[in-house]
């Protein structure tokens, strides 16, 4: 997640398990989170971000670290002041 909106909606980001040739994706590894794990090694998808409404919302599978989110919202950042 990336940010928690007002209202019932969140900001997300796509994670993918296969590698792109998207140069903006970042790695994402086990050693990544602060609690949890995906199942596979992944990318996190700058370009690719979305909002949802927080009911659809299963389950969250883990939290990346602090400094791997900060990386993903830079490069987007980044990606708006191109």
């Amino acid at each position: 997640m990336l940010a928690d909106l007002s209202g019932d909606d969140i900001l997300l980001c796509q994670i993918a398990s296969q590698h792109t040739k998207d140069p903006y994706a970042i790695s994402l590894s086990q050693t990544d989170f602060s609690s949890g794990s995906l199942p596979v090694d992944s990318y996190i998808r700058p370009t690719r971000i979305f909002t949802a409404d927080k009911r659809m919302i299963v389950r969250r599978a883990g939290t990346a670290k602090i400094n791997v989110v900060e990386e993903s919202i830079q490069n987007i950042i980044g990606l708006l002041e191109r």
